[in-house]
């Protein structure tokens, strides 16, 4: 909610321009876009489909580079695991077009900084989590010779320009939580844009936390105040580390860096977060941030907690280890153990922006616990047609894997040697990447069950008049009848099959799943459109079937607080309703406004509040996230 406090930022905008001479008739016109470009720019990253690089081990764009600083660091044989390979920005450059063929709108690429150039037990920081310098890329990425500052590198700029000119956004993988572990004697020694700052063996400004390893790894002081594996533990409770960090990544979004995932989430405190979210949301408004909080549960309270305090969404780790068990380990329960999860749901203030996937960098790939590629397959159609923001780890669209060592770290980083498009996974994902633009109730709207056996899995997303049916068959082929669909009586042509089923007062009887295959009806209704949208979602609020949540205000599109006329938002699970209104009238203009729910033979509930209050701007979409207060 718009307040005067939020309009402090703005103060040093005000004061610079006076002091360049500006007239106060001049700055007011520059405040106000300001303002106004802080509360519109709102982007829907819920519509994105994320792919997931490891630098090096993607495409050697720009041989040049390869030996870095450290020759001994890089092996042009490719098989010691811990060296450096050679895949570059300019590999990835080199295949946008490939990715873009492939539907994927959002690139997540690991960290790019500048690394320590030494080995510690034949591992080098081919990964990107051993920071040295924060402004800097790391040489091996960039073209030999090339500039490595950040104000300079021009191959970054290629690669920010090259991906906007494609409509792809670009994810920048940070770490917050250490630097550097001991390696060649050197340790933590961290640099300002090459100035050295900080060396965790002479902290004389108290940079690093100096309480050794965490040893108890429920211990959430341990978590936050200890070393991870050795590496060099950051003090946040330093104001220059802070400013530090904080400075740095907001040079990156200026360089058109769209969003931010952060690595280790979970080994910092949740004020340090807040504030670091807080403070680039207001530099950058438009930028989307998820954090890694391993291998989180939704009974795990302080994931929970964290997704819905800290200011960013989280990588969904129990959806990721249910898939893995019902699809890939063929654990009891099937698909029950997917909908386990989902069950919860409400226990986020936005589930619906949760990251989804099947394997990552820390995991075995997919195909090194289950090798059939159509089990593979139906996990891949179940995160791009349910819940959430689906992210694929790179080649898995090619089968990509290695099962040496069980396909553990690092054997789950092999380089990417096919760029085919006909494969089924690649074809499939260019129709999904389709669908979840242009189907709004895969990304936006709620998730309900229809069918479920260990087996077979069928349910419903659903967005106003939006629907996408899905049916999924782990087992042997088999005839089903589905009750209910939600789907207006009709034909339907799955775009997976291009088999036609007809549905007849909203049921699917006697439909026919063959052996491990999928099935997707979609109906695409009216979309939303006006000179403003507000995308509402309110929390916290606990509604009975045949509940129904409305907004309710001092504007027509409100009803002018006339209840009858208030805007009823969309279920989307037990904890979360989300809506989009359209302003016309009202755009440019204050408002208040509050929530309601109406309950069948009983006076509709207010908030017990006086009202909450937004200066709509003249044009563009916001978002409103609020909690039920009563």
């Amino acid at each position: 909610m718009m307040q005067d406090s939020s309009l402090q930022p703005h103060g040093e905008v005000v004061a610079a321009k006076a002091a360049a001479g500006f007239h106060a008739d001049e700055i007011k016109p520059v405040i106000d876009a300001e303002i106004e470009f802080l509360f519109t720019r709102a982007i829907e990253f819920r519509q994105e489909t994320i792919y997931f690089i490891i630098i090096d081990r993607f495409h050697d764009g720009d041989s040049s580079n390869n030996a870095g600083p450290n020759p001994n660091l890089y092996d042009p044989t490719r098989q010691k695991w811990g060296k450096y390979w050679g895949g570059d920005l300019q590999g990835i450059i080199h295949k946008l077009d490939y990715l873009k063929a492939l539907g994927i709108t959002a690139i997540w690429i690991s960290p790019i900084f500048e690394q320590v150039e030494e080995l510690q037990f034949e591992f080098a920081a081919m990964h990107g989590y051993w920071t040295k310098d924060f402004k800097r890329i790391n040489p091996r990425f960039v073209a030999k010779d090339e500039e490595t500052s950040l104000f300079t590198c021009a191959v970054f700029d290629q690669l920010v320009t090259e991906m906007h000119d494609r409509g792809m956004k670009l994810i920048l993988d940070i770490v917050c939580n250490h630097s550097s572990p001991d390696v060649g004697g050197h340790k933590g020694r961290l640099y300002d844009d090459g100035v050295l700052i900080a060396d965790f063996h002479h902290d004389t400004n108290n940079w690093y936390h100096h309480n050794g390893e965490v040893t108890d790894w429920e211990d959430q002081w341990q978590l936050e105040n200890c070393e991870m594996a050795g590496l060099a533990d950051f003090n946040e409770s330093n104001p220059d580390f802070r400013h530090y960090i904080k400075t740095a990544i907001k040079l990156w979004l200026d360089r058109g860096v769209d969003a931010l995932r952060v690595d280790t989430v979970k080994h910092m405190p949740i004020w340090f977060w807040q504030e670091f979210t807080a403070d680039l949301q207001t530099h950058k408004p438009s930028i989307f941030i998820f954090g890694e909080w391993g291998f989180s549960k939704p009974w795990d309270h302080g994931s929970v907690n964290f997704a819905n305090k800290s200011g960013m969404s989280i990588l969904d780790f129990g959806f990721c280890e249910a898939i893995r068990a019902a699809l890939a380990k063929g654990s009891e329960g099937g698909f029950h153990l997917i909908q386990k999860i989902l069950d919860l749901d409400y226990l986020y203030d936005t589930a619906t922006e949760l990251i989804t996937f099947i394997d990552n960098h820390d995991m075995p790939r997919f195909q090194s616990l289950n090798a059939d590629p159509d089990i593979l397959r139906l996990a891949i159609n179940l995160i791009m047609t349910s819940r959430g923001i689906p992210c694929l780890y790179y080649g898995t669209e090619q089968y990509l894997h290695n099962d040496t060592n069980g396909g553990n770290d690092p054997y789950n980083r092999p380089m990417m040697e096919r760029w085919d498009t006909d494969t089924q996974i690649c074809q499939d994902l260019q129709l999904f990447s389709k669908l979840r633009r242009l189907n709004p109730s895969v990304s936006l709207g709620s998730q309900v069950q229809k069918y479920i056996t260990p087996d077979i899995y069928c349910y419903v997303r659903r967005y106003r008049d939006s629907r996408c049916f899905v049916a999924m068959n782990k087992g042997q082929a088999i005839a089903i009848d589905v009750p209910s669909t939600e789907l207006e009586d009709g034909d339907y042509n799955c775009i997976l099959t291009h088999r036609r089923f007809e549905v007849k007062d909203g049921k699917l009887s006697g439909l026919q799943l063959g052996e491990k295959e999928a099935i997707v009806l979609s109906y695409i209704g009216e979309r939303v459109k006006g000179q403003v949208i507000v995308r509402v979602q309110l929390n916290g609020i606990k509604t009975q079937p045949g509940d129904t949540v409305v907004v309710i205000g001092d504007c027509p599109e409100l009803g002018n607080w006339e209840i009858s006329k208030a805007y009823a938002l969309e279920y989307i699970n037990p904890g979360t309703w989300f809506g989009e209104i359209a302003l016309h009238e009202t755009a440019g203009k204050p408002i208040a406004y509050k929530y309601a729910m109406w309950r069948a033979n009983q006076p509709p509930l207010y908030e017990n509040l006086v009202c909450r209050r937004w200066i709509l701007v003249n044009q563009g979409t916001i978002k409103w996230r609020d909690r039920w207060a009563y």
